[in-house]
């Protein structure tokens, strides 16, 4: 009878699950994003270290194609965990947020699909060039932190071993860079470890003074090991990188500059578009896009040049190229002029911002193994959890190819207002990690062009030589988009590519060829920077219109950065809701 009742009882009552509401679609969403970005550390010790995860200092990651099927194998579970959620019943920002992984797993997945993934390097960038720059992106205080450096050395020779076979795959598919990019390729590797291993970058964080909280015995016993991991199994490794490459890569690189030419190219072109330019933009559209800006650039050029009391645009041109008036004569001279430009603009930027960020930055010279194939400067984000400043990375090699004139607009793209002030701003942010961690070029880059017409209004281009020189650098993004869309989807070769960029560009030639092996070994990757600065130059254009004398810049910028890196369609919907908000405010 006793049992009859408890069965009965059991029958009856509900379970223990349905006593307990259903998760919302917020809760939903947030348990995602949080598993989804602690698989991306998992899988990506590297990034883990930047943002003071300190559970894989040690490891490297994996860059085997079986972890690259793996990682799309994720995305694809992520993404139809996402399609799951209704986007209408999440918060306007959650939406925007579910919009943009869900962009960013797609990605993942489509670029899985294309043999290109089994190219592991560029002209300018490897495995080889990480290790070589590691220390510079890690903190060291403390013991564990000099051993996990050590660990990560000792795992290299076996990263690189995979990373060859996945290379002699690639050359045995078919999958290539062209011998025309290629030039300066294997010193990049050679001279990661010269004949003195603690002359090494590698070395870098043992090469000062013992830090007080490691004991002198552990320090010599730490800097010891360091020196034999370079000058042993890592000098083996760069030897047998060096080898492969001048043996099983260089004979078997590409005739052909255009990614078209390898199996399934245009297919791959046509993503590298999209994911560059988070536009549906064909390669077509963008080309006359270029020649458009590039007509209209040329002709601003010749006002320039008649101001300059030249008698054409080509005149001036040579003079800038040649006049050693322009030039610094040693690389501390242009150092120090940079230096003084960074300076200058530091004293304008609050009057365009309301918001600026907390993390400085520096200037640092270029590391020599890789300055004479690369391009003039770039920007290497810093960490604020690590308490890294970013670094602003200037090219001091061939001086005569670097003009002072260049500088000012050089600066406010790679420092402020560009690029450290756009990704400083985006790791502050009260975002959840995984979005401060979401690049898209196109808003990134286009920020940072956009950036150096910002100079126009801080007054930074105060002589013809300056105003020349930017104009050369935004006719250089725009003819990026008619030389990387004629090199890899209208059959242009190298030289049809640097003659376009000779004729339109006040560039030196040195740094013409370096930018177009660039194009050549990176598809798609150069348009990015027109089209986003276009997108942004249209929506201020949209609110100066709609909004008259109740523009105010300082607000525009901020909205524009407010939310991090975004796709352009999503830009162009915060932006138009914040002139909406504006309109509607003013007229109440």
């Amino acid at each position: 009878m006793r049992l009859m009742l408890a069965a009965a009882l059991l029958a009856t009552a509900a379970p223990l699950h349905a006593m307990q509401p259903a998760p919302s679609a917020t809760e939903r969403f947030e348990e995602v994003t949080e598993r989804y970005w602690q698989a991306s550390l998992e899988n990506s010790p590297l990034l883990a270290s930047s943002v003071g995860v300190r559970d894989y200092d040690d490891q490297l990651g994996d860059p085997s194609i079986e972890a690259m099927d793996a990682r799309a194998a994720r995305a694809a579970g992520f993404l139809a965990e996402l399609h799951a959620i209704p986007a209408d019943e999440l918060d306007p920002d959650d939406a925007v947020a579910k919009a943009i992984l869900e962009r960013q797993l797609e990605g993942v997945i489509e670029g899985n699909r294309f043999g290109q993934r089994l190219m592991l390097f560029t002209n300018r960038s490897g495995w080889h060039q990480m290790l070589a720059g590691l220390a510079g992106n890690l903190t060291f205080r403390s013991t564990e932190d000099y051993e996990n450096y050590l660990k990560r050395l000792a795992a290299y020779p076996d990263y690189n071993a995979v990373a060859l076979a996945i290379s002699s795959q690639a050359v045995a598919e078919g999958y290539v860079l062209p011998c025309a990019a290629m030039g300066n390729f294997e010193q990049t590797i050679t001279g990661v470890i010269p004949e003195d291993p603690t002359a090494s970058r590698i070395y870098s964080p043992f090469a000062g003074d013992r830090p007080d909280f490691v004991a002198p015995d552990k320090w010599a016993e730490l800097s010891a090991e360091a020196e034999a991991l370079i000058d042993g199994p890592l000098r083996t490794s760069y030897t047998e990188h060096a080898s492969w490459y001048r043996n099983s890569y260089a004979p078997y690189c590409a005739e052909a500059v255009g990614v078209s030419a390898q199996p399934n190219g245009e297919d791959y072109y046509e993503y590298r578009i999209a994911q560059m330019t988070t536009t549906d933009l064909t390669a077509d559209e963008i080309h006359e896009i270029g020649l458009s800006e590039v007509a209209r650039i040329r002709a601003e050029m010749e006002e320039v040049a008649a101001t300059a009391g030249f008698d054409s645009r080509e005149a001036y041109i040579a003079d800038l190229r040649t006049n050693p008036v322009y030039y610094a004569k040693t690389p501390e001279e242009l150092m120090q002029y940079v230096a003084r430009e960074t300076k200058k603009i530091d004293e304008l930027m609050p009057s365009l911002f309301t918001v600026l960020p907390r993390l400085p930055y520096g200037i640092r010279e270029i590391p020599a193994e890789i300055a004479p194939g690369t391009t003039t400067a770039y920007y290497n984000p810093g960490s604020p959890q690590n308490g890294i400043a970013g670094l602003y990375y200037v090219n001091t090699s061939k001086l005569d190819q670097r003009p002072l004139f260049e500088v000012p607009a050089l600066t406010v793209h790679e420092g402020v207002p560009g690029h450290h002030h756009q990704i400083a701003l985006q790791q502050e942010i009260d975002m959840p990690e995984w979005r401060r961690q979401v690049f898209f070029t196109a808003f990134v880059e286009g920020w940072g062009l956009y950036s150096e017409r910002l100079g126009i209004e801080m007054g930074l281009y105060d002589t013809p030589a300056k105003e020349m020189g930017r104009l050369s650098y935004e006719m250089w993004r725009a003819t990026r988009l008619v030389v990387d869309t004629g090199l890899h989807s209208k059959g242009w070769s190298k030289q049809q590519a640097i003659d376009f960029m000779l004729d339109n560009t006040a560039l030196a030639e040195a740094n013409i060829e370096a930018e177009v092996n660039r194009y050549i070994s990176w598809p798609g990757q150069a348009l990015a920077y027109k089209i986003g600065e276009l997108k942004i130059r249209e929506l201020r254009g949209i609110g100066e219109e709609r909004l008259g004398d109740d523009f105010d810049l300082r607000r525009f910028h901020d909205v524009v950065l407010g939310s991090g890196s975004v796709p352009l369609d999503v830009l162009e919907m915060q932006v138009m809701a914040w002139i909406e908000a504006e309109e509607e405010s003013r007229d109440q």
